[in-house]
C-alpha cells in the first residue's frame, strides 16, 4: 500500500520532530521518556510498525531475572568473568531503573525468587553449581547487595508438585512482573511526558546525511528528522543490516486456569532455554529454541511443532503431572541475540544511534539500555 501525505498530516503530525525513536518496546519507551527528562523541550516521536509493540516486549514471560547459575557458568565458558559480571550488573541496574520508572504496583512486581530445576540426568552440573554457590554469592552479592542470593531448596520440590525434579537452586532477589501492566504503564508515562506515538508506521530504510536522517516509509513517502534512535532489537538485522544481531524466535504457551495451582515463582531449566511461571492461576511456559536453533533463527512469527510438542510434554509430565491441564493459547516473540550477551548501544552514523541486542533479558536490561541510548543520541553523560 502506497499513499502520499496530505498537507494536514504533514503539518499537524510529523512536522518539527527533533528525535524519532524507532520501536515502542521497553527500550524505545524508556529512551523516549528519558529524552524528555533530559530536555523537556525536545519534540520526541516514537515510530512503531505494529498495532502494539511487536517483537518481545509484549510477548515475554515477565521474568525479572538476571542470571541462573547454569546460564552464568555456560557464559563463563565463552567470555571472561569480567565481561559476564558486567552484563549481570547491567541487568540488575536495569531492573532497579524499571522499578523506579514505573513503580512496583504498576508492574505488579513480586519478588518470589527465581528457581533453577535439575533432573536426575543433571546431577553432575547440579553438584558443580552447589560447590560454586559460595563463590557466586560473593561475586553476585557485590552487585545485588544480597549476601546469600543463591541457595539449594530441594525441600520445596514436593510443595510445587513437580515430577522427576531432583534439585532446585533458588536465586532469592529474582522476581516477576505483569508484562501487560508494565507496557501499559510505560506507554502512559511516555504520553504524559509529551511523547507522540505513531503505530502502524512501517519503515523501509534510513539514510543519514548532513541534512538529518531521511526515514523512507513503506507507504512511499519520506520523513526527515535531525536524530534517530533505533530500538528494534531482533529486527535490527533486517532494518539496518546489522550482522552482529541475530533474530531468534521463542515459542510460548499459557494454560487455562488450574485449580489449586501449587507453582509459585519463576523457573528456569536447561541453562534457561526453558522457563515457566505462575500467572493468574495459570502456567506460562516457553522456550526450547535450542531444540531447533536453525529454524528458530528468524524474524517471522509462527509455530514450530517440534518445540511446541516438547513444551507440551514438559508441562504434562514434569510441571503438572497427573493433572488435567488444558492449553489456552500459544504465541511467539522475536529476540535479538549475538555472539556475546552485551547489548549494543552505539552510534552507527552521526545522527543515528542504536540500542539493540538484549539477549532475551529485555525486562531486566531494557530500561537501562534505553536510557543509555537516549544519552548517546544527545551526547549527554549517562
Amino acid at each position: 500500500m502506497q499513499y502520499e501525505l496530505s498537507y494536514w498530516e504533514s503539518e499537524s503530525f510529523y512536522k518539527d520532530i527533533d528525535v524519532a525513536v524507532i520501536g515502542s518496546g521497553i527500550v524505545g519507551l524508556a529512551a523516549a521518556i528519558h529524552l524528555k527528562t533530559l530536555d523537556p523541550t525536545l519534540r520526541v516521536a516514537i515510530l512503531e510498525r505494529g498495532i502494539l509493540p511487536i517483537g518481545a516486549s509484549t510477548r515475554n514471560a515477565g521474568f525479572s531475572c538476571f542470571g541462573s547459575m547454569t546460564e552464568l557458568i555456560d557464559d563463563l565458558e565463552h567470555a571472561s568473568e569480567e565481561q559476564v559480571l558486567a552484563v549481570v550488573e547491567k541487568r540488575w541496574r536495569g531492573l532497579q531503573r524499571l522499578r523506579e520508572l514505573v513503580g512496583d504496583e504498576n508492574l505488579d512486581f513480586k519478588m518470589l525468587g527465581g528457581y533453577e530445576m535439575f533432573t536426575e540426568e543433571e546431577e553432575t552440573i547440579f553438584q558443580e553449581c552447589r560447590e560454586r554457590i559460595p563463590e557466586f554469592n560473593e561475586k553476585m552479592g557485590k552487585i545485588t547487595g544480597w549476601a546469600e542470593g543463591y541457595k539449594v531448596v530441594d525441600e520445596r520440590i514436593p510443595g510445587f508438585g513437580f515430577e522427576g525434579v531432583r534439585h532446585l537452586i533458588l536465586n532469592q532477589p529474582e522476581g516477576q512482573v505483569h508484562t501487560g501492566k508494565m507496557m501499559n504503564a510505560l506507554l502512559h508515562r511516555a504520553q504524559e511526558a509529551g511523547v507522540k506515538i505513531f503505530n502502524g508506521f512501517a519503515i523501509k530504510q534510513l539514510e543519514d546525511s548532513s541534512q538529518g536522517v531521511a526515514i523512507e516509509t513503506e507507504f512511499g513517502w519520506t520523513l526527515r528528522v535531525p536524530k534517530v534512535l533505533v530500538a528494534v532489537n531482533g529486527f535490527a538485522r533486517k532494518l539496518l543490516n546489522m550482522e552482529n544481531v541475530q533474530p531468534a524466535r521463542n515459542q510460548v504457551l499459557i494454560t487455562q486456569p488450574i485449580p489449586n495451582l501449587k507453582v509459585e515463582g519463576c523457573f528456569h531449566y536447561d541453562r534457561g532455554y526453558f522457563y515457566f511461571r505462575n500467572i493468574d492461576g495459570r502456567i506460562l511456559l516457553g522456550g526450547g529454541r535450542n531444540l531447533d536453533l536453525e529454524r528458530e533463527q528468524t524474524e517471522t512469527f509462527g509455530p514450530n511443532e517440534l518445540i511446541r510438542n516438547a513444551l507440551t510434554q514438559l508441562l504434562h509430565t514434569v510441571i503438572c503431572p497427573n493433572q488435567s491441564v488444558e492449553i489456552d493459547s500459544w504465541w511467539t516473540g522475536i529476540l535479538g541475540l549475538g555472539p556475546v550477551k552485551k547489548p549494543i548501544v552505539e552510534k552507527i552514523s552521526p545522527n543515528v544511534t542504536v540500542a539493540v541486542r538484549l539477549s532475551g533479558m529485555g525486562v531486566a536490561i531494557g530500561t537501562l539500555v534505553g536510557q543509555e541510548g537516549a544519552c548517546l543520541t544527545m551526547m549527554y553523560d549517562v
